[in-house]
């Protein structure tokens, strides 16, 4: 059976100190979850790819990363030196290996001698769309997987225009990928080499705030008073949080708050319903 290739395969390949190694010498007896991680390569598709973390070709984990973002820098390249030095911004989210899959993704394409932006904490999404615009990239990655379960991560891409990338060029990037031998072959570059080298630029405050100040030239009603507008705020699984509390201007919304140490654990309708509450409870 070809999912029986593809493991012995990948037990032969991963270094003995692998974690990736050592969870599958613990599921070795179960047939149907080793069938699952290795029957298929996980799908890259027209807004990325997404899937359960864990080791194999059907999962996500920093080999099937490194292939992905091999498929793209081989796309950015086939665009020329100029896309290449546009090159590419990466932000990531709270969930389980984001930071460690974005700075594969970084060191990989940084691999190719293509320029890379790398956010050095957790953004949300949007901030990923506005930096590939603002500083005026080929592409961008992010990575997350949205609304699923905390077993899952992705990541997608967007073209130079802050969307994700329309499906002819997809198309193209997955082309790429399939052509890429083994998971195991993909060279990645040293961290510190690439930041010595300019080829890796971490970003921040900066992007934010330009973001920030973005938002201020887009209200709609600039004379309305703003000290008694109050709205609910919750950060979701905390992405949000950091530069929310960091740059949103308090000049422009008055925020209000529940338990900010909290803000990861607390379920979001409780969160809601509490703070309507408090907001009742001051109007009185």
């Amino acid at each position: 059976m070809q999912w029986k290739r593809r493991r012995d395969q990948w037990l032969k390949q991963l270094p003995e100190s692998d974690s990736l190694k050592i969870e599958l010498y613990s599921n070795l007896s179960n047939a149907k979850l080793m069938e699952d991680c290795f029957y298929k390569e996980l799908e890259f598709g027209t807004g990325g790819m997404r899937g359960l973390m864990g080791p194999g070709t059907n999962r996500l984990n920093i080999y099937t990363v490194r292939k992905a973002a091999y498929g793209l820098s081989m796309f950015i390249k086939d665009q020329g030196e100029q896309a290449m030095s546009r090159g590419i911004v990466i932000a990531y989210d709270s969930r389980y290996m984001s930071r460690e899959f974005a700075l594969e993704i970084a060191k990989t394409i940084g691999h190719q001698g293509i320029q890379v932006y790398l956010y050095e904490d957790l953004r949300p999404t949007p901030l990923l769309s506005f930096a590939v615009r603002h500083l005026r990239t080929f592409a961008g990655v992010m990575i997350t997987a949205s609304h699923n379960p905390p077993q899952y991560n992705g990541l997608k891409v967007y073209g130079e225009d802050g969307a994700q990338l329309p499906p002819e060029d997809a198309d193209i990037v997955v082309d790429y990928v399939k052509q890429a031998e083994s998971e195991f072959l993909i060279e990645v570059a040293d961290h510190e080499q690439l930041v010595e080298e300019g080829l890796l630029t971490y970003i921040g405050d900066e992007v934010d705030q330009s973001y920030i100040n973005a938002l201020q030239t887009i209200q709609l009603n600039t004379t309305a008073d703003k000290g008694d507008l109050s709205i609910v705020f919750t950060a979701l699984h905390g992405t949000g949080t950091f530069p929310h509390n960091r740059h949103f201007p308090r000049s422009v919304l008055q925020m209000w708050y529940l338990l900010k140490n909290n803000a990861y654990r607390i379920p979001i309708s409780l969160q809601l319903n509490l703070l309507i509450r408090k907001k009742q409870l001051h109007s009185n």
